[in-house]
């Protein structure tokens, strides 16, 4: 799956390509275009019928409660943008198999950007790594394709910004937006921002987890140093080094989605039924 180019790695190119249609395939099959927005029109407000309008539109309730005649207003729901957050950082590189988690979030990106292209929503992307890749929100499916093709090659000593690429990005949202956040989380500093994120946009957070980082199975307490901060931390081998259920209750206080992905397990089925729940839902749903 990958080769190396001077000192940087890169992810084969075709199947890379395959295996991203794919998951985007799966992402739209049996849902309308795609789960990530809802689909066609919202109620406004009711008001008085005028000549012409149709039947079916009378509100029934108010026409009954005032004795005059009203009909249901509707309006279509903007398309709202997505951005796509993917931590390049070195944590996100290093693994204990293939394909690593940042393998898995580059497949994701791929595949979620394609489904809201079909969904015809625009979206962009933004690296949370040393690199700071930053496309804009759009409908071009060849810019989707050219930062994918970027994503491609990748490094193993890129530092973490999730933080501060974030505090980069929140300033140049002036309409809501639905931000996708891919990242193992590994930046201490995070929370705070994430939550700022989310009084304002629809924020949905996919974790990347290794297997090793479930469990050292077989040994004591083991002293280690996460991988691009310098952070050390104690883990024992019965346990995540990473205090999980802490981490996904104060997502949800935050009202901020979040669906944790195994590197080691499928993915592809867990991923479409969590925006399908989203999306049928609303807010919150898991």
């Amino acid at each position: 799956m990958q080769g190396r180019i001077h000192g940087t790695e890169i992810l084969n190119s075709r199947q890379f390509f395959v295996a991203v249609k794919r998951l985007a395939d799966a992402l739209s099959y049996g849902t309308d275009r795609s789960p990530f927005l809802g689909s066609g029109v919202e109620y406004v407000q009711s008001r008085p019928y005028q000549y012409g309008d149709p039947i079916k539109s009378i509100d029934w309730r108010v026409t009954a409660r005032t004795r005059k005649v009203h009909v249901r207003e509707y309006e279509a729901p903007k398309r709202m943008p997505a951005y796509l957050l993917v931590d390049s950082s070195a944590s996100m590189t290093i693994s204990s198999h293939q394909p690593s988690k940042y393998e898995t979030a580059v497949f994701m990106a791929g595949g979620l950007a394609l489904a809201c292209l079909d969904r015809i929503s625009p979206v962009g992307l933004l690296t949370l790594g040393g690199r700071g890749i930053h496309v804009r929100p759009s409908l071009s499916r060849d810019q989707v394709m050219q930062w994918l093709h970027k994503l491609r090659t990748y490094r193993y000593d890129e530092p973490t910004e999730l933080s501060a690429r974030v505090l980069e990005l929140l300033p140049g949202l002036t309409q809501r937006a639905l931000v996708i956040v891919l990242s193992d989380l590994h930046d201490p500093q995070s929370m705070p921002v994430l939550k700022r994120l989310a009084q304002k946009h629809d924020t949905v957070i996919l974790q990347l987890r290794d297997p090793a980082e479930v469990t050292l199975t077989g040994v004591g307490w083991v002293r280690a140093r996460e991988a691009e901060t310098g952070r050390a931390f104690v883990a024992h081998g019965r346990a995540s080094w990473l205090d999980q259920p802490a981490l996904e209750a104060e997502l949800k206080r935050a009202g901020i989605d979040h669906l944790r992905i195994d590197t080691g397990q499928p993915y592809a089925a867990r991923l479409r039924q969590f925006f399908k729940a989203r999306n049928l839902l609303g807010r919150g749903a898991r």
